[in-house]
């Protein structure tokens, strides 16, 4: 089973400061970790929502909308994927996430399970995606 443990964006992130040299050392121990116990599969932190844009879909039209966003609670900043075997395994890891933000009063991470191409059915459709997967799933 995957994991994305998403890091929800704040003011700091959307105004591209940098985390410091002790919490990416942090990371870094932490993304070791993962990696050594093979649970890691990907990790990246994001640019600020004003680099990026979003594609707004009405009817049979899409048009593009440039960020910044506004609610940045709503954004991403960062994400790590992990592989664990059971829902348990997965929070365990995640309870030892470092806070991403140690100045800040509050802040929160997201962890959801990554869908697998065997939920999504059996379909051509499905058996195309097979073909394209870049990684083995466990």
């Amino acid at each position: 089973m995957r994991f994305m443990i998403m890091v929800r964006a704040n003011k700091e992130t959307e105004a591209d400061v940098m985390p410091s040299a002790k919490l990416i050392s942090e990371m870094a121990d932490y993304h070791e970790e993962l990696a050594k116990a093979g649970a890691l599969v990907d990790a990246s932190g994001l640019q600020p929502s004003a680099k990026g844009w979003r594609i707004r879909y009405s009817g049979g039209k899409n048009s593009v909308v440039d960020g910044p966003f506004a609610e940045a609670k709503e954004l991403i900043a960062g994400f790590t994927i992990i592989e664990a075997k059971s829902r348990e395994e997965a929070l365990e890891w995640t309870k030892r996430f470092p806070n991403p933000f140690p100045d800040a009063r509050e802040c929160e991470i997201e962890v959801r399970p990554i869908k697998g191409l065997d939920e999504l059915g059996g379909s051509e459709g499905v058996e195309r995606f097979r073909k394209l997967e870049v990684r083995s799933q466990k």
